[in-house]
């Protein structure tokens, strides 16, 4: 069993569509969901603009992408608004959660900001969690997350395989800690194809 499964090989539009939907399956079953899923907006244009991290809980969208002008190409994360998504998310996780939908691993969760402190938190908590990891920060990925993750497609039956390993029993209670003080193994997960870019807004450099 894998705690975690990130998405690879598919568009960025794809693989966060995949997020969404499998947000929703567990929503009608009842279960507890807590995480952030990549959106955009009308605004949307060249670099990331109009990108925003939207809560799943709330529905709050939180504005990702700097905003270097309308002739703008490049693309630059604007940290804050990630950590106030990642805040909210850390919130919910408090309140109870049974499982996390976290929209990527990236540029910043690869040097330890970023969405890193939900994705500790419900490690710590034993809480499954789904997400997606760009090939260009497979290395990163593997180093944080070790034995507790696998990779998989974004595909809907896979995801759902996976989801028949981990997830909780709706009548019993809540655990917490499960995983607490469990060190990240250092064996790595196979990546999905790892020299494609799933096209997850996020500036390569």
């Amino acid at each position: 069993m894998s705690l975690i499964l990130a998405l690879q090989g598919g568009p960025r539009a794809v693989i966060q569509a995949a997020l969404a939907a499998f947000a929703a399956r567990r929503r009608v079953e009842g279960h507890r969901i807590a995480g952030l899923v990549e959106v955009t907006d009308a605004t949307d244009g060249p670099g990331c603009a109009g990108h925003a991290l939207q809560d799943l809980r709330s529905g709050r969208r939180y504005p990702i992408a700097q905003d270097l002008g309308r002739h703008s190409d490049s693309c630059h994360l604007d940290g804050d608004g990630v950590a106030t998504a990642c805040q909210a998310v850390t919130n919910a996780l408090a309140d109870g959660c049974d499982v996390l939908v976290l929209a990527k691993f990236g540029k910043l969760e690869s040097t330890r900001s970023g969405l890193v402190d939900a994705f500790g938190r419900a490690i710590e908590r034993g809480i499954p969690i789904l997400t997606a990891v760009a090939p260009i920060y497979t290395a990163g990925w593997v180093r944080f997350a070790g034995d507790l993750a696998t990779f998989a497609r974004p595909d809907a039956a896979e995801i759902e395989d996976w989801w028949q390993t981990v997830r909780p029993d709706l009548t019993s209670p809540p655990s917490e800690g499960l995983l607490a003080g469990t060190p990240l193994g250092p064996r790595p997960p196979r990546p999905v194809n790892a020299t494609r870019d799933h096209g997850l807004a996020v500036d390569p450099h």
